[in-house]
């Protein structure tokens, strides 16, 4: 055994001397990030601007130097794309993936469509890992999409030594009229396996559009400065509300319509998508859940159905029927998507999105 161990560790580093000779690293800050309600935020790879804290509640702060939604597009011609990178902390989930936490992985623009090329599993604060190898010398648009559950301090991508790595050719996902997504947990990211299948990026990949992931864990709790950060995205194609996991009945009777008000304050003509909580599979056997959950959706459809009497338009629901399929098999903890949950959801909520976009101006 201890001799197996040997040879193991020394064929670790002979890859990693082998990495080191064959491959050069660029600072990602060279290319773009997309998937930021606004361009300058605190983190280069958070999603707050800094004017923000001390003004928005502690863990709305603290989740939002998570990098959840955010991802970085550029080309390359390279037989083999790494990366380094280091995380903020050293974040640690029992019922998700470290790669959906705080790892990275990687897309390829492949006949039009984004294919999943390969995943890096985070070790210390601090990895490198090889995404993809063995590829022939072509060019290639790549998409990297970052930690979901943890923030990055800073990335490297690396590429052969003799290959070029540049701006990306071509706009997709387009970042005109984006889709501003405000929601709990479920939404940043939890617990799906790898950054890639969030339904967030699941709906920017099928929209071929940038999702904008508002997504704060146990804090969707209709906060107004967020609505106001949300009011700020330039040009936005239309905006979707999925606080319900989180809020209470009373939060949704008191905040919601002004939460609604200052999105629709800023754009008038914005469609507005509101999603019930969903029939969680605990539902099933929990009544006092069972009965929260049916008072949330109820205020939600309340308000809902008040901004409609009121003269609002450009307004759709979706409801808790069928979100996450019936068989209860979506979440990992009968409440946090796993990637059939994520999959399941946005097969339900595109349509709408979709609609929505084309009632957008």
């Amino acid at each position: 055994m201890d001799r197996i161990c040997i040879v193991a560790a020394l064929m670790l580093i002979a890859v990693a001397a082998y990495s080191q000779e064959n491959l050069k690293y660029v600072d990602a800050a060279a290319f773009p990030v997309y998937g930021k309600a606004v361009d300058e935020t605190f983190d280069r790879y958070g999603r707050l601007p800094g004017y923000l804290q001390g003004k928005v509640r502690g863990p709305v702060w603290n989740l939002g130097r998570n990098s959840a939604g955010l991802f970085i597009r550029f080309r390359s011609n390279s037989t083999s794309v790494s990366a380094k990178w280091t995380s903020l902390s050293k974040v640690y989930m029992n019922h998700m993936s470290p790669v959906g936490t705080r790892g990275i992985d990687l897309y390829i623009l492949h006949d039009g469509e984004w294919r999943f090329a390969g995943a890096g599993k985070p070790q210390d604060r601090s990895t490198e890992a090889v995404l993809v190898s063995g590829m022939e010398q072509t060019d290639r648009e790549y998409m990297l999409y970052l930690s979901l559950y943890d923030g990055i301090e800073d990335i490297e991508i690396g590429v052969d030594r003799d290959a070029y790595i540049d701006q990306p050719a071509v706009a997709s996902p387009s970042a005109q009229k984006p889709v501003v997504m405000y929601g709990t947990s479920i939404l940043q990211g939890g617990c799906v396996s790898r950054p890639g299948m969030a339904f967030t990026n699941m709906i920017a990949r099928k929209l071929d559009r940038v999702v904008i992931n508002l997504g704060f864990s146990g804090n969707a709790l209709l906060d107004y400065e967020i609505a106001e950060l949300m009011a700020q995205v330039e040009d936005p194609g239309v905006f979707v509300l999925d606080y319900v996991p989180n809020a209470s009945a009373k939060q949704i009777a008191e905040r919601g319509e002004t939460f609604f008000r200052i999105l629709r304050d800023a754009h008038p003509d914005v469609p507005v998508i509101f999603i019930e909580d969903p029939q969680f599979p605990h539902t099933l056997f929990n009544k006092r859940i069972a009965e929260e959950v049916g008072r949330k959706n109820r205020e939600q459809k309340a308000l809902y159905d008040r901004l409609r009497r009121q003269g609002f338009r450009k307004l759709y629901y979706i409801t808790s029927e069928n979100l996450i399929g019936d068989d209860g098999e979506a979440t990992v903890d009968a409440i946090h998507f796993t990637d059939l949950g994520a999959s399941r959801y946005a097969s339900k909520v595109i349509p709408v999105i979709r609609k929505a976009l084309r009632k957008c101006r």
